[in-house]
């Protein structure tokens, strides 16, 4: 398979216009026509998972943590992101990163955090703003409907559990076609008038490309006319973090005791238990304190999450009680659902978990 077909459908499943700024998603070392018959997964990219990729024939590393967040002036082997990049290029091995994008899709990192641990009922806690757009065009009556269909199978229409949403609206478009025009309707030099329909319909904004293409392949007009507007709505099915519920509430340190051994936790850092039981449950794999609020306002009683800061814990004000369980720990199952994902398109392409444990914090 060629690598650009491994990455389309990566970025079909969590597309990188989603991820965080500062964020270093996508493909980071290869050709996208290089042929791949093997790719290894792993929540980071080090030397000793490269040296796995070479000793098992994978020459694709799918990582969740981008080995280069930032710009090298220099490749000389001085530090571990240089000799990671080295050997993987001496191997002809290429790197590709599904990080923060990954953390905000509906089926994406929290939503394995959730499943493992038996919650339900989940959605997004803080859905993202500015990643919703509006296609506005005006289309002959007759074929309206096929327009419509066409962007909707491009994906446009969808708002929370709906599909195919649009409105449309009757009026009259006018237009003079010049000498060197083919009209579809009307006579040259001449106004004409035409009964049309106005319709108007979301997408995410990573279609769009898409969406203009079948907008022009499929209206009848030489000139098509339309217009992207973009919105400040919320994407309710993207965004940082979940919430969720225990299908029953269970006694607060029970269910720490609960994660500690779901997640494979050497500690959990937490604040006081304020409340003896807990039911709903705010989840954000890696870091997430900038979550809290959100959190707080959803009504969690716990907030699952890692690399809380001393301070950062008395941020719980007795609101909530806050769960470290390391930053590794949220995410480890992560792997497992990139090749999950991977296998459900390619069922029989070579695609495995590595079995190098990544975590740089050790526990006595």
């Amino acid at each position: 398979m060629l690598l650009k077909e491994i990455t389309a459908f990566l970025e079909s499943q969590a597309p990188l216009a989603v991820q965080e700024s500062y964020d270093n998603s996508g493909l980071l070392v290869g050709n996208p026509s290089q042929d791949i018959h093997k790719a290894l997964v792993s929540l980071d990219c080090t030397e000793a998972v490269v040296d796995e990729a070479i000793r098992v024939g994978a020459n694709l590393i799918i990582s969740h943590h981008p080995i280069l967040f930032t710009g090298l002036k220099k490749i000389t082997g001085k530090t571990y992101i240089e000799r990671v990049l080295i050997k993987a290029i001496k191997n002809d091995i290429a790197l590709y990163a599904i990080h923060t994008n990954l953390d905000s899709m509906p089926d994406g990192v929290n939503a394995m955090i959730c499943h493992k641990l038996g919650l339900v009922d989940s959605r997004i806690l803080a859905p993202k703003v500015d990643t919703l757009k509006k296609l506005i065009t005006f289309c002959p009556t007759a074929q309206a409907d096929k327009v419509r269909n066409a962007l909707f199978a491009a994906g446009a229409g969808h708002i929370a559990n709906y599909s195919e949403c649009s409105f449309n609206t009757s009026g009259t478009g006018t237009f003079t076609a010049s000498e060197n025009t083919q009209a579809f309707v009307g006579e040259k030099h001449k106004q004409h008038q035409e009964a049309e329909i106005r319709i108007e319909t979301i997408y995410p904004l990573w279609i769009e490309e898409k969406l203009v293409a079948a907008l022009t392949s499929n209206h009848p007009y030489e000139e098509v006319a339309y217009d992207l507007v973009s919105l400040t709505n919320s994407h309710t099915q993207i965004g940082a973090g979940m919430i969720a519920e225990l299908p029953e509430a269970k006694e607060a340190m029970a269910f720490l005791q609960q994660v500690k051994e779901t997640m494979n936790c050497g500690v959990i850092r937490h604040t006081a238990i304020q409340q003896t039981m807990v039911k709903k449950v705010a989840v954000c794999g890696g870091s997430g304190s900038f979550l809290l609020s959100d959190a707080i306002a959803a009504g969690a009683d716990v907030f699952i999450t890692s690399d809380y800061k001393y301070h950062q814990f008395f941020d719980a004000d007795s609101k909530i009680l806050i769960a470290d369980i390391g930053h590794y720990e949220s995410e480890q199952f992560t792997s497992e659902l990139i090749v999950q994902k991977i296998l459900n398109k390619f069922p029989t392409f070579a695609v495995q978990m590595c079995t190098v444990n990544t975590n740089p914090v050790y526990y006595i």
